[in-house]
């Protein structure tokens, strides 16, 4: 459900959404400053939410400036997604007891989440939600520790009126602006935010908020700078399928190329909020009486990930960058209809050596070799 153009919140009413969620029992997390990026921590007061942050990012670059803006979002996205809030990095699955007996007592893990409003999501991170939510609860192997957490989130989106030098979520089809996924969707100006809710939930909280009609001018000033945000991205993918392409130019010396550059560092998959792979160890004590089942986050660039019985399958970092593209822009249409990039541009930003994804995709599938 979407409610219509028809809520403006002042901007000193913000803090009545604040108040709503944590009356509703959630817990919030709103963007912040921390060790030079943002990320999303929680709110001790109602009126710490950052202004007049702005982030520049280019390949191998990421630094945020502050300005004299009276804005909370006029910013593109930081390194953490919502991925980690859903896909923990490091997290016990089941932990295993033995007695003096040697029984063995087996107890699963389970994720007990508080429910959590989450402050400031962005239409790329919602698609790769939606992209995470095939991978983990598709109906043949639902993860329940993803699941525990997806259900205890409520998405407070805001639509990207600064995407950086690095964003292509335009030619991806997934932003700058958002049109599902979200609880509620804000709009910000420079006098306070034009709201709408998604769901029966976001319906509820918008209910109990002191808001104004949308003049005439607020509605066209939104039109106005979603469509600036959409014209400023110069990159862009060359299609949004690319799976055929990708698999006819397995052998391109673009590979080799690019390879010699690349560090196989994982910062790249680390960042992606669609990437997924994981590996899972034992971790015992010394004297045998407890072992717990660790899952924590892997990437295709390590050697672990491709190791099978004595052997490393993809031994170079040719082999792991192209099992890593082709299978993000190229088998991931095979696996969930669609690509496994939603045009962050966090893989550019964080790479230390500045890899463009943009246009090595470009040059392997042009006719050009």
């Amino acid at each position: 459900m979407h409610s219509p153009l028809r809520n403006f919140l002042p901007r000193n009413n913000f803090s009545e959404l604040l108040t709503a969620l944590s009356d509703g029992g959630y817990r919030c997390l709103a963007p912040k400053v921390c060790d030079g990026a943002i990320v999303y921590k929680e709110l001790p007061s109602q009126d710490t939410l950052s202004t007049g942050i702005s982030i520049h990012q280019a390949p191998g670059s990421y630094r945020v400036e502050i300005t004299d803006s009276a804005r909370n979002f006029g910013w593109s996205n930081g390194p953490q997604g919502l991925k980690p809030l859903v896909f923990k990095s490091r997290e016990t699955l089941w932990s295993v007891r033995r007695d003096t007996n040697g029984q063995m007592t087996f107890t699963e893990s389970a994720a007990e989440p508080d429910p959590v409003a989450i402050i400031g999501v962005r239409s790329c991170d919602l698609a790769a939600l939606a992209l995470q939510d095939k991978h983990f609860l598709n109906n043949h192997n639902r993860d329940s520790h993803y699941q525990t957490r997806r259900a205890s989130l409520f998405l407070v989106a805001v639509n990207c009126t600064h995407p950086s030098d690095t964003c292509f979520c335009a030619s991806t089809g997934d932003g700058p602006t958002a049109q599902d996924g979200f609880d509620l969707l804000l709009d910000e100006l420079d006098d306070g935010f034009v709201i709408r809710a998604g769901t029966e939930a976001g319906e509820k909280i918008l209910e109990t908020l002191p808001v104004d009609p949308v003049a005439p001018e607020q509605a066209e000033a939104i039109s106005r700078q979603n469509q600036r945000a959409r014209e400023c991205q110069t990159r862009r993918l060359p299609s949004r399928n690319l799976e055929q392409a990708l698999f006819e130019n397995l052998e391109h010396p673009r590979w080799r190329t690019v390879a010699q550059r690349c560090l196989s560092c994982a910062n790249c998959t680390s960042v992606c909020p669609t990437c997924f792979c994981y590996s899972e160890q034992d971790t015992g004590t010394l004297d045998f009486t407890r072992s717990e089942h660790v899952r924590e986050w892997d990437s295709c660039f390590t050697q672990g990930h491709s190791y099978i019985h004595g052997l490393t399958i993809r031994a170079d970092t040719k082999l792991r960058y192209r099992q890593w593209l082709t299978h993000k822009l190229g088998s991931w249409h095979s696996q969930y209809g669609r690509s496994g990039c939603v045009g962050c541009g966090r893989c550019i930003s964080w790479c230390p050596v500045g890899i463009d994804i943009t246009e090595e995709v470009t040059a392997i599938v042009s006719a050009e070799t």
